[in-house]
């Protein structure tokens, strides 16, 4: 059976995601900075390995115990809400390290092995915010952006050696822990500027506005990962959730 690496699999979208493989038949490697093995059901074609995309002998030490695999996911990811003002440098340095360099330093790792077969399919988890500007959102939409960009010049690149690349594109996703991680890097940060905070109420009204029903769930996510995967006529961009798929028929 096919083999795939997921990053982030702690919580949320990698975690569902590796339940939906593993249901599927696949081998499943999934990786997480501080590994559990309590959150996915035993199974001989389950590993669990740990993984911090910022960190370089971690990546390298991770795809060695992985070995051969068919599918690359980029889900590790961090949140952050605030304007630029309101930004610490120390925190767009993290958030571009984990969201957008660790991205890159993934897809380097693996690329050797995906070339030397003349295959391989890279899945970058990025966000529906880079559809449609929404405010306090800049620094967060840039690292995801970047990747978005990433992906399509990348697949320029690797279609003469058979290897495809895309994004997902998850909307909203309340059932997750990202806004509660956000939020509380945020506090630890200071908070956002006062000059801002008509516009921060509005921001939070309109994030609790609407029925979960019509937002993203993890479900949602692996659903759009799998079609990737298993489907090569797939398209370079899937929107994963309602409010996604809306965002990105525009």
């Amino acid at each position: 059976m096919p083999t795939i690496l997921i990053t982030g699999c702690s919580s949320g979208f990698g975690l569902e995601t590796a339940r939906h493989f593993l249901a599927e038949g696949w081998n499943v490697i999934a990786t997480m900075r501080t590994p559990k093995t309590d959150l996915l059901a035993a199974s001989d074609r389950l590993t669990i390995l740990p993984l911090d995309v910022t960190e370089p002998q971690s990546i390298a030490a991770a795809v060695a115990a992985a070995g051969e695999i068919d599918v690359l996911v980029n889900n590790a990811g961090i949140g952050w809400l605030n304007a630029v003002e309101g930004t610490p440098m120390n925190i767009v340095r993290d958030v571009f390290e984990t969201n957008t360099f660790g991205t890159i330093a993934m897809i380097q790792a693996v690329l050797p092995q995906f070339r030397a077969r003349r295959t391989g399919v890279i899945i970058n988890v990025t966000s529906s915010v880079t559809l449609h500007n929404y405010d306090l959102l800049s620094v967060y939409t840039a690292s995801k952006a970047a990747v978005n960009a990433l992906t399509e010049v990348m697949a320029l690149e690797l279609a003469p050696f058979g290897i495809r690349s895309h994004v997902v594109l998850p909307g909203q996703a309340p059932g997750t822990a990202f806004g509660a991680n956000a939020r509380e890097r945020l506090t630890q940060a200071g908070g956002f500027p006062e000059p801002y905070a008509e516009m921060v109420q509005g921001v939070f009204a309109r994030l609790a506005s609407g029925s979960d029903d019509d937002k993203t769930k993890a479900e949602d996510v692996a659903a759009a990962i799998w079609r990737v995967a298993s489907d090569p006529s797939a398209p370079m961009r899937v929107p994963a959730g309602a409010d996604a798929v809306a965002l990105f028929r525009g």
